[in-house]
């Protein structure tokens, strides 16, 4: 046969040799294109959101409840989505996320109050936790303690390209076009994700990652559910690694999507287009770093990517507050993205190292709770303390709310990476 040759053939080879060290390469592949995609959508409303929502004449607490209903929509989901996927499967939850969220967006698009607004922001909730706690799912599945950190980092890497380049289409489409357009761009592409999570993405379980979840009978599985649920809180290890994602999604949602888009506006005087540009400086350097922070979380281990990258967060968020150039409002993004990068797949690979009673689809669906508990707070007190005080003291609020969460990772948790087993080779003489 001859041999291959051609931009398509050497693309493959370039992203087998990506994931050679994978045992699922094809469905890790296949999970970070339906990733992307639907990534894509999400990044491209996020400059706009906030400033749609206003043009209804809200304020910005009203703005942050836009956000919190996000989150809070979540909460009451990622439980029962991660118990679904243990019973009817992971694809499943995959197709039918992104088609809510498609519905959801198109009718936001055409929306004429802010109530209509909010409504369908709860449905987009619902159909993003499905989504991504069947994601998160596979990829615990597919991964294993050794190379876990590199699995999740990829898969993360797969959603902030999505979020690096939607910020800026969706900040020159909402400009050009109006702040209703972008979510008509992102009603397609996660219904291009639907369709992508049906014919390319394989099911996970039952694969031997997830041998956890399939151990218990059927019958038993629910009852276990709610019995091991909450008492997973109590587990101090899982408690610390959960505040860290809570205090990362309080930060995303409540600073990145809400305050800095306001602070924009008014303090530094920029539109949504160069808002646009300075998060999707935040989503390239973070996805700069994502590959290192992997390895880095695989050979030193998880405490050493998540507390430094929360004491640089916080430093990062503080920054924003210190000047009033557009320069700076770039700088302080840029230190933010590559401070989030460094923790990166840390938390997610920590959290599915403790191997907790109920199942890997429970306790990752705790682990999701914990962070969407965080949108759905860090929206309203920022936005609260943004009408009370002023920007700068809401983001001051969310640094010292870092640090503390660092320290306290820092000091109490237990490092989960497996110790490195040397290879075995034959004794001399034997």
């Amino acid at each position: 046969m001859p041999e291959q040759s051609g931009p398509s053939y050497s693309s493959a080879r370039g992203l087998q040799r990506l994931v050679g060290w994978s045992q699922h390469p094809g469905i890790l592949l296949a999970m970070m294109g339906q990733t992307f995609i639907n990534m894509l959508g999400a990044g491209i409303v996020g400059p706009v959101l906030p400033l749609y929502a206003e043009s209804f004449g809200v304020g910005a607490t009203m703005v942050g409840l836009l956000s919190t209903a996000f989150g809070i929509s979540r909460i009451p989901v990622n439980v029962p989505a991660g118990s679904l996927a243990d019973r009817i499967g992971r694809k499943p939850l995959l197709v039918a996320g992104p088609l809510i969220m498609s519905v959801a967006a198109l009718l936001t698009g055409l929306a004429n109050s802010f109530g209509q607004i909010l409504a369908l922001r709860l449905l987009q909730g619902v159909g993003s936790a499905l989504q991504m706690t069947a994601a998160m799912i596979v990829m615990a599945d597919i991964s294993t303690p050794q190379d876990r950190g590199r699995t999740m980092s990829l898969y993360q890497g797969s959603l902030l390209l999505g979020t690096s380049v939607g910020p800026m289409i969706g900040g020159f489409v909402g400009e050009q076009f109006g702040y209703c357009a972008p979510f008509f761009v992102y009603s397609f592409l996660t219904l291009c994700a639907a369709a992508w999570a049906y014919f390319a993405v394989r099911e996970t379980r039952g694969v031997a990652g997830g041998r956890v979840s399939a151990s218990a009978p059927h019958s038993l599985r629910g009852v276990r559910s709610r019995l091991t649920g909450l008492s997973l809180l109590g587990n101090h290890n899982f408690l610390l690694v959960s505040l860290v994602t809570m205090t990362i999604f309080f930060t995303r949602a409540g600073s990145q999507n809400t305050v800095l888009p306001l602070m924009g506006s008014s303090q530094y005087h920029i539109g949504t287009a160069k808002l646009g540009y300075g998060f999707t400086a935040i989503a390239l350097l973070n996805l700069l770093t994502i590959n290192a922070a992997g390895n880095i979380c695989d050979r030193y281990g998880r405490k050493v990517a998540i507390v430094p990258s929360c004491i640089l967060c916080g430093l990062a968020v503080a920054s924003f507050t210190f000047g009033h150039t557009y320069l700076h409002f770039l700088l302080s993004c840029a230190l933010f993205g590559i401070a989030i990068g460094i923790g990166g797949p840390a938390p997610a690979a920590y959290v599915s190292d403790l191997n907790l009673p109920g199942g890997r689809g429970v306790s990752l669906g705790i682990f999701r709770t914990m962070g969407d508990i965080g949108m759905s707070i860090g929206p309203v007190l920022l936005g609260w303390a943004a009408d009370t005080w002023n920007y700068s003291a809401a983001l001051w609020v969310n640094a010292i709310l870092f640090v503390a969460v660092s320290a306290a990772f820092g000091l109490f948790a237990v490092e989960t990476r497996p110790r490195r087993v040397p290879d075995a080779r034959p004794s001399v003489g034997k």
